[in-house]
């Protein structure tokens, strides 16, 4: 019997089988040993990871995914782990880690010793990736997308004359996004009249510059029009608790609940419903199949806005109607998401939220990139260049030229990088030819992008991770300013405004900088970082 025993252990040893055998329960406590380190819940949050013994802090994932990815896990440095499949509220208090969930169970358990082996044990028995990656253009090529230009005048001459002006101003061409107000309205996803004279024929002339082309699409549908009246009526809504009123209302006599949200008071999608999923599907199969459109960005659909007891098809958390909707995403290849409900491992690109033009934005970027990482989330786009926030550019004197350069510098050696507000409208020639030089650099690296995009769809290992996920016995927890493109290209940027060097922390071996000159590994070294210069390293 204890030779039997005995070759059990070895087979748990060379597998990276748990160690400790996970455990179900409504409510975890588990005292967090000196030197451990935390990650998850959270992409939004990353910023403030890893938690450790003298961390205060607490969040509840019902209903609040805080406007990006949110998964059921914690992961610690130590092998630990925490995952239930439905929301959890976690609490750091001084070296106590509390867990709790208001359906289902609490699964706890231990693989290995480090982030990385416990990253791969969930990994492939939570959320295993199917093989599959978003489509190349995403991870080879800058996306663009039209926001911060136009703002809520997307018209057909404005997204041509923004084509032709990346063209014109020697950026490659690649994604074009297409943001809110192209369509009729919110729930009538068909080019508007007013705006749009010929949108078949422009969007074959964007594929003709050598640009695939997205729309913006939500859950939502608007208030008071005939499309809310047909889809009220065919039970594809969600209602409000009361369920019943005492006025007719859109043909009903249930409550259809009216959301608010950034554009005012909507309608939205009952995507419990297969007959609402398949309603919706066929409206943007239309535009593929009648525009040519190649995609679509999926805006929306945070828990916060199914918390307040709304009534679906089927009975649902807040969070699963999040997940409805990223499930429609996995129809097309050429998609994004800002707000994801697990869904880790699937080929669905995920973006972080909107940040603002400020250098604290810019270093907390970083840090969430991180957390989307941990939490199993490959495909990665880390907000727009110089910050999502229209409001910021809307005054030219105001704009730190520095902080959308060193902007620039972050996104070039991501996964993915997004263009909104255009570089040669509001830089000097000299700045917008530094962003140039960073999407050139980006579209350089493209099939090495793609390639760790695919190994990724095999084996769940990101693309982009901390130097604790990388090297993981380095005691690397605490770094959260340079990051790991895959296992040997370590990227260092400049975060703080006016720096022209930084620090860099290298593990043991050979390290190449971009002009060749080799560093022995195994220390901390200071780098010359002028604002044309973005500092990484390949290992050799």
């Amino acid at each position: 019997m204890r030779l039997i025993q005995k070759k059990i252990v070895l087979l748990i040893l060379c597998f990276g089988f748990s160690l400790v055998k996970a455990q179900s329960k409504k409510e975890v406590k588990l005292n967090i040993d000196e030197g451990e380190y935390w990650w998850g819940g959270l992409s939004s949050l990353g910023h403030t990871m890893p938690y450790d013994q003298t961390t205060v802090f607490e969040w509840d994932l019902w209903g609040d995914n805080k406007g990006n990815q949110a998964q059921p896990l914690l992961l610690s440095s130590k092998g630990r782990y925490v995952w239930s499949e439905s929301p959890i509220k976690y609490v750091f208090n001084k070296g106590l880690l509390t867990v709790t969930v208001r359906e289902g169970e609490i699964e706890t358990g231990k693989s290995g010793e480090t982030l990385k082996s416990v990253y791969e044990f969930v990994s492939k028995k939570y959320f295993p990736s199917n093989g599959e990656i978003p489509a190349e253009i995403m991870f080879t090529h800058p996306q663009y997308n039209t926001w911060i230009e136009l703002m809520y005048e997307q018209t057909e001459e404005d997204i041509l004359k923004y084509a032709q002006s990346i063209i014109d101003n020697g950026y490659p061409p690649g994604v074009l996004m297409i943001d809110d107000n192209w369509q009729e309205d919110y729930g009538v996803w068909q080019f508007s009249s007013k705006r749009f004279k010929d949108p078949k024929g422009m969007v074959q002339k964007l594929h003709a510059m050598g640009f695939q082309v997205m729309l913006w699409v939500c859950p939502f549908v608007s208030p008071d029009s005939q499309m809310f009246r047909k889809l009220a009526e065919e039970g594809k809504l969600l209602l409000d608790p009361e369920k019943q009123q005492n006025i007719l209302w859109a043909n009903t006599t249930n409550k259809v609940v009216a959301v608010r949200w950034w554009n005012g008071f909507s309608a939205c999608l009952d995507l419990s419903n297969p007959d609402t999923q398949k309603w919706f599907q066929d409206q943007l199969d239309l535009l593929v199949k009648d525009y040519g459109v190649d995609g679509f960005k999926f805006d929306a659909g945070d828990a916060r806005f199914y918390k307040d007891g709304v009534i679906s098809k089927i009975e649902s958390t807040p969070n699963d109607h999040t997940t409805y909707f990223a499930k429609i995403g996995l129809e097309y290849p050429l998609n994004e998401y800002r707000a994801s409900w697990k869904m880790a491992g699937l080929p669905l690109a995920q973006r972080l939220r909107d940040k603002n033009h400020h250098w604290e934005d810019l270093k907390k970027l970083l840090g969430d990139q991180m957390a989307q990482s941990v939490m199993g989330y490959a495909y990665t786009c880390p907000d727009m260049i110089g910050g999502g926030q229209y409001t910021s550019f809307l005054k030219l004197d105001e704009i730190d030229q520095e902080l959308v350069v060193r902007s620039a510098q972050v996104h070039a050696l991501m996964p993915m990088m997004q263009f909104s507000v255009s570089p040669w409208r509001v830089l000097s020639a000299e700045n917008a030819a530094l962003c140039k030089q960073a999407a050139l650099l980006h579209e350089s690296m493209g099939a090495h992008f793609v390639n760790l995009a695919k190994e990724a769809s095999q084996t769940g290992e990101p693309i982009v991770k901390p130097m604790a996920l990388a090297f993981p016995t380095g005691n690397y927890e605490t770094i959260k300013d340079q990051f790991v493109l895959g296992n040997n290209i370590i990227v260092a940027p400049v975060l703080e405004k006016g720096a022209r060097e930084r620090e860099v922390v290298l593990p043991k071996g050979k390290w190449e900088d971009v002009d060749g000159k080799v560093y022995k590994g195994g220390k901390t070294i200071v780098v010359d970082a002028p604002l044309h210069v973005l500092p990484y390293f390949k290992k050799r």
